[in-house]
């Protein structure tokens, strides 16, 4: 699943921002500046629920997966450029942090 979330990032930062940040991106990846953080076996019941709950959204996977694994950590900061989905998404820990 990480791969999925790496390459979501990387077609979002390609896409709305173009290809030097994209490289930045990947670069930090590369440094170790990033952590890249799997899917917990026990995630997939939450992300099931989660994907379920937003349907009309929709929330989709990825999104859900990214939810899950911050709950599962213990933190609201989610760095993303998707507003769309994490302004509507209700947490178990609170009100999600988005971090540009």
């Amino acid at each position: 699943m990480p791969t999925l979330v790496v390459t979501e990032v990387t077609y979002l930062l390609g896409a709305r921002l173009g290809a030097d940040p994209e490289v930045r991106f990947l670069g930090d990846l590369a440094a170790g500046n990033l952590i890249v953080e799997p899917v917990a076996a026990s995630d997939w019941l939450r992300i099931a629920e989660l994907v379920a709950q937003y349907a009309d959204l929709p929330l989709g996977t990825v999104d859900a997966s990214v939810i899950a694994a911050a709950e599962r950590l213990g933190t609201n900061d989610i760095a993303t450029l998707d507003l769309r989905h994490f302004t509507v998404v209700g947490s178990n820990i609170g009100t999600l942090n988005l971090l540009p």
